[in-house]
């Protein structure tokens, strides 16, 4: 009896990996963690069926909360959100509080013209402790949360805080030759960037791999990066932050020669498949963020 109910179990847990597998072109299922509503009906639908995702976390502009709220109640299987608010504005933290206690699950992105240490940005850290949810930071030194090298104080300060750093800066510092600009640097990552050193000792900091500057910093080293990714293997999450409407590229900007015509999402998804492991490929574009995100599995 005992036998078969081994064999019975092994079986179906081959026939759901087999029905995972089937409705995704990646292999198993893709959270997309960095996706912006968008302003026709069912455009944010069609970017994760066109690009082959399960699920994908809506963050809103400051201007968009309702649209976000409005899409994930008619697709609540497929879509979590964040809230948003201007930080500089005198009600931001009311406006916060609000958007958790209606059922956001983490704050941002916050891309403001502040200081990531400043009093603005400390007020939401705080409120995101309080709820125990995320903050994602979008880091563009001398435009968005400047201040990129004081983030280990800043660290030390809010250790109750979930940050998850994104965007040019950001990932820039994987290489400790990196300038304090914002940019999509290209050739050899040089050890001991300060990112990397941030995902290594702070159990609080994950970082987003999402747009061109998670892709640029993936492909600019490919053996830095397929060691990385394995070093911080817990730490990291696929995201999109890709403005095509379909999932393949269409109405993709011309401004970005490298991603002309395609599909963030797709690109950094391939990527990620061309350097990991197909367990470690699970695990950074789905188990990641939905342990993080307390979702269901």
């Amino acid at each position: 009896m005992l036998r078969r109910q081994f064999i019975q179990s092994v079986l179906a847990t081959a026939a759901v990996s087999a029905g995972e597998a089937a409705d995704t072109p990646w292999g198993n299922p893709v959270l997309d963690i960095h996706l912006h509503p968008r302003r026709e009906n069912a455009a944010e639908v069609d970017h994760l069926e066109g690009a082959g995702v399960r699920k994908a976390v809506l963050l809103p502009g400051a201007g968009s909360n309702d649209r976000a709220n409005s899409v994930m109640a008619q697709y609540p299987d497929r879509f979590v959100r964040f809230t948003n608010a201007d930080v500089r504005a005198p009600a931001s933290s009311d406006l916060v509080r609000a958007g958790l206690k209606g059922g956001a699950i983490g704050v941002g992105e916050l891309k403001y013209p502040v200081q990531v240490d400043g009093p603005e940005m400390r007020r939401v850290y705080d409120l995101a402790a309080e709820f125990r949810v995320p903050v994602l930071i979008h880091f563009e030194e001398g435009g968005f949360n400047s201040g990129f090298k004081r983030l280990p104080n800043l660290l030390k300060n809010h250790p109750q805080t979930i940050f998850i750093g994104h965007a040019q800066t950001w990932w820039a510092n994987i290489s400790a030759d990196a300038a304090n600009e914002a940019g999509y640097p290209t050739g050899p990552v040089k050890s001991g960037g300060l990112t990397d050193q941030l995902l290594s000792d702070y159990p609080n900091v994950y970082g987003d791999l999402s747009a061109n500057s998670g892709r640029n910093a993936l492909a600019r080293d490919p053996e830095f990066s397929a060691a990385f990714l394995v070093r911080h293997r817990n730490k990291l999450m696929f995201g999109s932050d890709c403005p095509c409407r379909d999932g393949r590229g269409a109405g993709q900007p011309s401004n970005s020669p490298a991603l002309r015509n395609k599909c963030i999402a797709r690109e950094t998804l391939t990527l990620l498949q061309r350097l990991t492991s197909p367990e470690l490929f699970r695990t950074i574009t789905w188990q990641n963020g939905v342990q993080l995100l307390r979702l269901s599995d």
